[in-house]
Order: structure tokens, then C-alpha cells, then sequence
């Protein structure tokens, strides 16, 4: 059985996650733009995989946006996005909270008609291994 491992970034928070992924996807939807504070969500989603808490779980806050199914599970001591089972029957995992390689390429864009107008031309910009001089 394949097994991920993750935290958040305080460290105050543990996880794991036994079994595989159905789906990665990039959200573009307005409701991922704000929960994110960036372009797109990047977020694996599993039917069949668990998750433990291996530390922290009293750390763990989730938010429903009322009238969406959108969620969001984070750190209350430093923010970071968590791991969701608030849709029943579904674990969603934030890729970035992952100490281990996720293990597929993104399954598709999603919601692209809301996408960013500034993020469309971040391919064509200088990029740089660290933060530029």
C-alpha cells in the first residue's frame, strides 16, 4: 500500500495518508484563488485512501464555505492548508502539504473560465532558482 506523509509548516501538525489518489487537480475557481491567495489550488483527491494524524490533530481547524462544497482544512498555529475529509466519502490533500513525491502529474485545469488574468503569461516570465539579486 503506498503511504504519503506531510505536515504543515510550523511542524505542529502530522499526517499520513495510506492508499492512492484518484485525481490531482489545479482549481482556478474564485473560491481557491481566495482560500489560496494564489492563481489555482493544486489538490489530490481520493475515494479509498485514509488519513492518521501523527501529531497535532488538536491543531487541525477546518472551514465550509456555507452554500458551496468548497472547504478548507488548516493549521490554527500557522495557517497552513491540511488535509479534508469534510465531503463525505472523499479525502481531499493539498500536493504542496506532502513531504513525500506526489506521485502523478496534475489530472487536469479545473474552473479555468475564473482563472487569474495575471497567471496565464507565468510560463513567459525570467524565472530564478532562488530569490533574484
Amino acid at each position: 500500500m503506498t503511504v504519503h506523509k506531510g505536515a504543515c509548516l510550523c511542524g505542529a501538525v502530522e499526517f499520513k495518508v495510506e492508499g492512492s489518489f484518484d485525481s490531482f487537480y489545479l482549481c482556478h475557481c474564485r473560491h481557491c484563488q481566495k482560500d489560496t491567495g494564489s492563481a489555482y489550488a493544486a489538490n489530490l483527491f481520493s475515494h479509498s485512501a485514509t488519513l492518521s494524524w501523527l501529531a497535532g490533530g488538536d491543531s487541525v481547524s477546518c472551514f465550509m464555505l456555507p452554500g458551496s462544497r468548497h472547504n478548507k482544512c488548516f493549521c490554527k498555529v500557522c495557517g497552513s492548508a491540511l488535509p479534508s475529509t469534510q465531503l463525505a466519502g472523499l479525502l481531499v490533500v493539498p500536493a504542496g502539504c506532502l513531504d513525500t513525491e506526489v506521485p502523478t502529474l496534475p489530472t487536469a485545469h479545473i474552473f479555468t473560465a475564473s482563472a487569474a488574468a495575471w497567471a496565464k503569461s507565468a510560463d513567459s516570465i525570467a524565472s530564478f532558482n532562488g530569490l533574484p539579486d
